[in-house]
């Protein structure tokens, strides 16, 4: 028999990162200790107070039932409270916030909630794989935008809502941005909210990294600007803050028709998460403020390390604000023995400096000649893959093709 697969997955282009961890996995079977700063993974531990109260949450058997697919409502309560004490936000639990299994689970169903055949969304460029391929996914199409943080970035929006026809559906952003760490001020959304207001588009916002800031910069909520509910949704996560990714938690919040809508979805998708992780999470929020302020200095401390020796390396990089990744420009003598391809130059890496980087292709080609790299690894280790780095780099072109 012939199998034929849906014509979304025939859409989707071959997954760029996953050629690149079955590399590093070939790699470190071979015997090679491959400094792994491609996948924002958070290696750091999680708060010992919530992984405590997991461990007491775990041994009561109610926990192990099936729990509520929106989200137990204590859950959505605290994530509530935290927006009011975070952000001056007023979200009612029962219709404006609801639990998603990580906030790319969340994200992918919300978009399946509002677009389908015929529909489009604007996203930038670069941009995180997900925000364009879950349109895809639901059967949409997507509309891409250089990225930007400016005046000129929404009027470059305002031109795709202007003249095409039928109108875009939602706009996506992101901001701190992945991968570029690009960052926006309270203002911004102000102009997006009118925006969206002049053109009667919905607005999805990830703030997967609106926590983990540098140098006292406080990214803003989209939720902050006047009349943001009207028109959007915000996706949010436990994983980076609190460096519990892989106990997949995240919510959206806002405009309770498109959470009314998610829930929907949800509700025919999965039974929600496993409670005791939901019960642990409430403690993450409810105590972690100290924990999320600290881990923010951990990862600024290895910003500082890497921005340095990258610039040492003639790559031009920007000290970011947030996020937990640098985006760094290769520079052209070292991007040309790979015709200027920073997938092949990421794959050259792992094999001869034994450092994993994301290309900036995997982003949209808005983000080829750059590279991300996570700081995910300690100080020690990243010093040690800026000598890699610069060792493999100054052997012949040949021996790095």
């Amino acid at each position: 028999m012939q199998i034929q697969v849906a014509n979304r997955i025939e859409r989707l282009p071959p997954y760029i990162l996953g050629k690149l961890k079955q590399l590093i996995y070939e790699r470190r079977r071979a015997g090679a200790d491959v400094i792994d700063m491609n996948m924002g993974n958070p290696a750091d531990p999680p708060p010992e107070a919530v992984v405590e109260k997991l461990r007491e949450a775990v041994l009561d058997p109610r926990n192990s039932r099936y729990s509520v697919s929106v989200g137990v409502y204590n859950l959505r309560r605290e994530m509530a409270l935290k927006y009011r004490r975070k952000w001056g936000v007023e979200l009612d639990p029962a219709t404006e916030v609801i639990a998603t299994i990580g906030s790319k689970e969340g994200f992918s169903h919300m978009c399946l909630a509002l677009l389908g055949p015929g529909d489009t969304a604007v996203v930038a460029d670069p941009a995180f794989q997900i925000h364009t391929y879950a349109v895809v996914l639901a059967g949409a199409s997507t509309i891409s935008v250089p990225l930007g943080n400016d005046d000129a970035f929404l009027a470059r929006i305002e031109d795709k809502l202007d003249r095409m026809t039928p109108r875009p559906k939602v706009v996506i952003l992101n901001y701190p941005h992945n991968p570029t760490a690009m960052t926006v001020e309270p203002g911004f959304f102000d102009k997006v909210v009118r925006l969206a207001d002049k053109h009667q588009v919905m607005i999805i916002h990830d703030f997967a990294y609106g926590e983990t800031c540098f140098d006292g910069y406080k990214a803003p909520s989209f939720l902050q600007a006047d009349g943001a509910k009207e028109f959007g949704v915000e996706f949010s996560t436990l994983s980076k803050p609190y460096n519990m990714a892989g106990w997949r938690i995240g919510f959206c919040a806002g405009n309770p028709k498109m959470v009314g809508a998610l829930g929907v979805i949800k509700g025919y998708y999965d039974y929600g998460i496993f409670q005791a992780v939901q019960i642990a999470a409430i403690i993450a929020m409810r105590t972690g403020d100290a924990f999320i302020e600290q881990q923010a200095q951990i990862y600024q401390n290895r910003r500082d390390v890497l921005v340095q020796g990258l610039r040492r390396l003639g790559w031009q990089v920007e000290s970011p604000r947030a996020s937990m990744f640098v985006w760094a420009r290769v520079s052209p003598e070292h991007l040309a023995p790979h015709k200027g391809s920073t997938v092949a130059f990421c794959q050259a890496m792992v094999n001869d400096a034994e450092v994993a980087m994301t290309p900036g292709a995997a982003f949209g080609e808005g983000g080829e000649g750059c590279v991300r790299m996570a700081l995910v690894e300690n100080e020690q280790r990243i010093r040690q893959a800026l000598k890699q780095l610069k060792r493999a780099l100054s052997k012949p072109a040949s021996a790095t093709a």
